[in-house]
């Protein structure tokens, strides 16, 4: 079964995706103008853009607009910093009523479309998105653990070792500090180091 898919032609039975699927989770726009209750949709929204459109689709139409990120720790030259992405890049799931506001929506502030396979349109049943939405909160945002581990490899961030990956042995809680087994000129040695000065690896 070929489709069309963001300009592109898929084989969906290629990927494993039976045909049952892609009918559940797919509409006609003839279809969508028939129903009176609003559904969710998959748009696709402009690079970096998820977290606006929401924005933009909330305030300006009052759509309900499920728009997950997530948060985590990553190594910079300036050291580890905090990160906020979407949890799907490129694309959102807002709630409407085909009919009364598919115009109004497509030509949102940061919005390219709704996604569709051909003459189809990507909706997503209320189930899904209400387990999405229990998992991730109010705020939308899931913190990957970044809590670190005996066993773990870590990388150190910061001081004459930088750069260097060593396991932790030991959690010092109290000091809020780790004790490190590393390689050092074909010897195995431990030393202390404050978390804040590694990342996992």
């Amino acid at each position: 079964m070929v489709k069309e898919f963001d300009g592109k032609l898929y084989d969906f039975s290629e990927l494993g995706i039976a045909d049952s699927v892609v009918r559940s989770v797919t509409q006609s726009s003839a279809s969508l103008a028939l129903v009176s209750e609003p559904v969710w949709f998959c748009l696709k929204t402009q690079p970096k853009r998820e977290h606006l459109a929401a924005t933009a689709l909330r305030r300006q139409f009052g759509v309900e607009c499920f728009s997950p990120r997530l948060r985590f720790r990553k190594m910079t030259q300036r050291g580890p910093v905090w990160f906020v992405e979407a949890m799907f890049p490129g694309y959102l799931f807002a709630k409407f009523v085909y009919a009364a506001q598919h115009r109004a929506v497509e030509n949102s502030h940061g919005i390219r479309g709704i996604v569709h396979f051909g003459d189809l349109l990507a909706t997503l049943p209320e189930h899904i998105v209400a387990s999405l939405q229990s998992k991730v909160g109010a705020e939308e945002i899931i913190t990957l653990d970044c809590s670190i581990k005996v066993g773990q490899s870590v990388q150190i961030t910061d001081g004459p070792f930088q750069g260097l990956e060593v396991v932790v042995t030991h959690l010092l809680p109290a000091k809020d500090r780790i004790r490190v087994l590393f390689d050092f000129l074909g010897r195995s040695m431990e030393m202390e180091i404050s978390m804040a000065k590694v990342l996992a690896a």
